[in-house]
């Protein structure tokens, strides 16, 4: 069935990872074998094994209340359990953000929830993530369906607390509590922050990971759920209904959280769902009015939200989930999944493994360049003393001695040039010290603590806020401090390659710079969610306490993290990013010395010609084998995933 369009990328995405883990460790193998390791590429070889073998594809679903979320989860991902695993009947709706995925290293599959009452601390979800007896966490029966049909109602699980309870956690205001007739005694609150489910379910045993987002309150209210994890996703799927349209909130949804996810994935991954469609089918109608009907509004939906047409799957959740589970295909077409599901396999998936693969280009694939351009240099080396060598047969002794005077002159004017390379390391070093001193977490760490203390000791709205924006006016600063930096590092290191290309033929080098530009943008995002925080009337309606830990646990928590990110990059950036070129120097270096060895060689003993000449044949031989192999390794790790449909049968299923 179109089912498994969707099931079948993800295992051959899974497939892809393990070709990759195959070709680093193969890599890795044949650098040992052949004396070339070193402990920085071993490291380096370790983590990316270690980040393929933990990889994860998020898909995130948010939208207002009652859109039919939870049920479109359902039809996509769990149908083949023959029931509704995630409640989504009417009057049920997820609480709290939940995530369902598969956890190799738990021996049991379980779900944890954590309780409402941790958002009064100043630990971060993220943070929690780390020591399970944070959670109360309960075992999940996956043998029987009935038992996770029950586990899984924890979703939606609530209960009452005094209105001053709520209003400490943040999730009522005094305003809302002044616009009521009558004052509550109690209000209704989830009785989770966040939820946890690990099962071994065949997708997420794939590494797939779904994230289940509750309304616009909720969201609104825990604000790491739009700052971290919906961005982080691969892609977010935004639900609206054809029933309702898209109404006010919908639209806050749209611009608060779809619409910045669209910012940060310059290559997609935003998918609008157009949900209950089955409630523009009326039966006193011809097949073409309804299609034409549903046109319409999926057209009026586009409008609105300032997208194609075409971007905007029409789609019942309830009739597919009905059509799976009674196996009818005609109306499992006709509900429109297939569309979407050919989407999600052949454009979520390809750009997910294009990010990683760019990422394993950019740190294996630059080993492996190096390995290649040492063994390139040590096999036009060869040839060059073959060259020499049976340039040599049947000449005299100062034809002999004329080419090594000349091979000495060549060694002497290369070892000056080693010696200016070692001196504009130097100089280099001393730059990235600068580079990484901008991003030392040190000061920031104590703007951080003084922006809280700031922020604490306020006693107005207008002091709370002035806190805010200095706190990110000066994370802005130093990042253009570090742009800076970043610009005077790459222009020493681009001069130094052009040096070397110009000088001694390295034309095949060019260096890896360290861009700024993903840490910019991303700040710059934060620099205007946190506006929106700033000004928004909850914060000048919610208690002061609760509004410096959300905006410490979350924006500047966040802030800190990209600065932690660049930081770490630009280390692993600046200890590397000399290697190639310092790898191809020795070997020039070690070469030229070959060449004076052999020459001395048969200075001494006219008889060796022969034998050198044999022996340097053999090893071009191998060394052309070895070209062989890790051209064979570079070949596959830029293999990309291929799509498994084709852009006419994404229409075909669409139509």
């Amino acid at each position: 069935m179109a089912k498994d369009q969707f099931t079948e990328q993800l295992e051959a995405y899974s497939r892809w990872k393990e070709d990759m883990m195959s070709q680093i460790k193969a890599y890795r193998e044949w650098l040992a074998d052949h004396e070339m390791s070193s402990p920085e590429d071993d490291l380096r070889m370790y983590e990316i094994l270690d980040a393929l073998d933990s990889d994860h594809i998020t898909i995130g679903f948010a939208a207002e209340f009652s859109r039919g979320k939870t049920e479109l989860i359902n039809a996509i991902f769990f149908a083949n359990y023959q029931r509704r695993l995630l409640p989504s009947s009417a009057g049920r709706t997820t609480m709290c953000p939940t995530e369902l995925f598969h956890d190799a290293k738990s021996p049991k599959p379980y779900i944890r929830m954590l309780p409402i009452e941790t958002r009064l601390e100043d630990t971060s979800i993220s943070e929690y993530k780390q020591d399970p007896n944070n959670w109360i966490n309960t075992d999940l029966d996956v043998d029987s369906p009935e038992h996770m049909v029950e586990s899984f109602k924890e979703v939606i699980r609530t209960k009452e607390v005094p209105v001053e309870n709520a209003i400490k956690l943040g999730l009522y205001s005094q305003e809302e509590l002044e616009k009521c007739e009558v004052t509550p005694v109690s209000i209704e609150i989830p009785m989770w922050r966040h939820v946890m489910i690990s099962f071994p379910h065949p997708l997420l045993k794939q590494g797939l990971v779904i994230l289940d987002t509750p309304g616009l309150n909720a969201m609104g209210s825990e604000p790491e759920l739009t700052m971290d994890m919906l961005p982080n996703a691969q892609a977010v799927i935004f639900v609206l209904a054809a029933d309702t349209g898209a109404t006010k909130t919908d639209m806050e949804i749209w611009r608060q959280h779809a619409q910045s996810f669209r910012e940060n994935h310059e290559s997609g991954g935003l998918i609008v769902v157009l949900n209950k469609i089955d409630t523009l089918w009326d039966e006193l109608q011809d097949e073409a009015t309804n299609t034409a009907n549903i046109q319409d509004q999926v057209e009026k939906t586009a409008e609105m939200l300032n997208i194609e047409a075409s971007n905007v799957y029409p789609v019942s959740a309830q009739k597919g989930l009905l059509a799976r589970v009674k196996g009818n295909e005609e109306l499992l077409e006709k509900s429109g999944l297939l569309a979407l599901e050919a989407t999600l396999s052949d454009d979520v998936l390809p750009a997910k493994q294009h990010l990683v693969r760019e990422n394993i280009v950019s740190r294996i694939g630059s080993l492996v360049e190096t390995t290649r351009g040492v063994l390139s240099e040590r096999h036009e080396a060869i040839y060059q003393q073959l060259d020499e060598l049976r340039s040599l047969s049947g000449k005299s002794a100062d034809v002999l001695m004329e080419t090594m005077k000349k091979l000495r002159a060549e060694q002497g004017i290369y070892q000056k040039d080693v010696e200016n390379f070692q001196t504009s390391r130097h100089v280099l070093k001393r730059q990235l010290v600068s580079l990484i001193e901008a991003l030392g977490l040190d000061s920031f760490d104590q703007t951080i603590a003084k922006t809280r203390t700031d922020m604490v000791d306020s006693w107005t709205t207008h002091g709370l806020r002035s806190g805010m924006k200095n706190f990110f006016e000066s994370a802005r600063d130093t990042m253009t401090q570090v742009n800076y930096q970043a610009e005077k590092s790459n222009g020493i290191v681009q001069s130094i390659y052009d040096r070397f290309r110009d000088e001694h033929g390295f034309t095949d080098l060019n260096p890896t710079l360290f861009t700024t530009a993903r840490y910019s943008r991303e700040l710059d995002q934060l620099y205007k969610k946190a506006g929106e925080f700033r000004e928004s009337s909850m914060t000048a309606m919610t208690e002061q306490s609760f509004v410096v830990k959300k905006f410490i646990v979350s924006m500047v928590s966040h802030a800190r993290n990209i600065f932690f990110r660049a930081n770490q990059d630009a280390e692993d950036w600046a200890g590397s990013v000399m290697r190639p070129l310092a790898a191809r120097i020795k070997e020039r270096k070690v070469q030229l010395e070959k060449r004076l060895a052999n020459l001395q060689k048969i200075k001494n003993s006219r008889e060796k010609l022969s034998d050198n000449i044999v022996s340097l044949e053999k090893q071009a031989d191998e060394l052309m084998s070895q070209l062989d192999t890790i051209n064979g390794i570079l070949e596959g790790i830029n293999t990309p995933l291929a799509p498994l449909h084709s852009t006419e049968q994404k229409e075909a299923a669409a139509s």
